[in-house]
């Protein structure tokens, strides 16, 4: 028997399988194609055979990355979702992954990881606390510059800073977006209707978290929310393709960078405590590293280099020695 494929993605949290866009859409894609993987949920991209999540370790191709590539790579091992899709209706799948991709993944980077509070009070907290140390003091922060990169490229604008004018027209843009997809739906189960397709792993895995995760700044969570269509349309998957993502526990309940194979787990305060003082113990040491190690970098401090051999005579010889060095002159 061949060796399951394996794949690499971001955790789960929230009621979600994943919490990332890209990894939500190939576990969707995957579960709606009948693809049998073995999944690999976890919270360090560098654990990943790629470097990045998500990604698909394959006996032919090695590892894939990029969503694209990975669904391409299911659909050569006979894993189609879209098989029975018509030539029109193909063609559509392509037209609103596009206005997916332009319209509604801006606001959604802008409202996790470029608005100040849900980045500081939700985003940024929740990698912190699940990432491991030491990823965890400066890998958020590189994502959050590299999500910002993804966003000029996405605007077309290199020099692209958030703000109040850039916040309303993404949103408009998204709210836009959300509406045309509720006509496009209207009251089918799914987009093509009763067997999901590319288009529902697609949009599934847009709106999940918009739906389910606790912004201060919800925006678009109370539109997509008032869109009873779309919003059933994402229940509805979560129940009949990830029963059990409900039964997960909270993320506070997990060591930072665990693995998760999709299982549930439990634990309490006591068996963790040891991990939380290792944990504190190690960032502070860390913290107290890095300061003065940026202290003596700006020279705020320095290391002022003694010879040995006279640090260790005392003082009057060496008093006595320069004396007689002047007498002899």
């Amino acid at each position: 028997m061949a060796a399951p494929m394996e794949l690499y993605c971001w955790k789960g949290d929230w009621g979600l399988p994943s919490i990332d866009v890209d990894s939500l859409i190939v576990l969707a894609y995957s579960k709606f194609a009948g693809a049998p993987l073995k999944i690999h949920k976890i919270t360090n991209p560098w654990k990943s055979p790629t470097g990045v999540l998500p990604a698909l370790k394959t006996k032919e191709e090695g590892s894939v990355s990029k969503t694209t590539n990975i669904i391409i790579h299911l659909r050569k091992q006979k894993y189609n979702a879209d098989y029975d899709l018509s030539a029109k209706e193909g063609a559509d799948t392509l037209a609103f992954v596009s206005l997916l991709e332009e319209k509604l993944l801006p606001a959604l980077i802008y409202s996790q990881w470029l608005d100040g509070k849900n980045y500081v009070d939700v985003t940024r907290r929740w990698y912190g606390e699940n990432i491991s140390f030491p990823l965890n003091f400066f890998l958020p922060n590189r994502m959050h510059n590299q999500q910002l990169d993804k966003l000029r490229l996405v605007r077309g604008d290199p020099t692209l800073e958030p703000g109040e004018q850039l916040e309303k027209e993404l949103y408009h843009d998204a709210l836009e977006c959300m509406t045309l997809l509720s006509q496009r739906l209207g009251s089918h189960k799914f987009f093509f209707g009763d067997s999901p397709s590319s288009l529902d792993a697609y949009v599934f895995g847009h709106l999940a978290p918009v739906l389910k995760m606790k912004l201060p700044n919800g925006k678009l969570q109370q539109h997509l929310s008032s869109l009873d269509n779309l919003r059933q349309f994402c229940t509805n998957i979560l129940v009949l393709y990830f029963p059990n993502t409900g039964q997960e526990p909270p993320s506070s309940g997990k060591s930072p960078g665990q693995t998760d194979s999709g299982g549930s787990g439990s634990g309490s305060d006591f068996d963790n405590e040891p991990h939380k003082r290792r944990n504190q113990l190690l960032s502070a040491l860390f913290a107290v590293g890095a300061m003065v190690g940026y202290a003596i970098l700006t020279g705020i401090l320095s290391i002022e280099r003694v010879q040995p051999q006279l640090a260790l005579e005392r003082p009057g010889q060496v008093e006595d020695e320069v004396d007689e060095e002047e007498l002899e002159d």
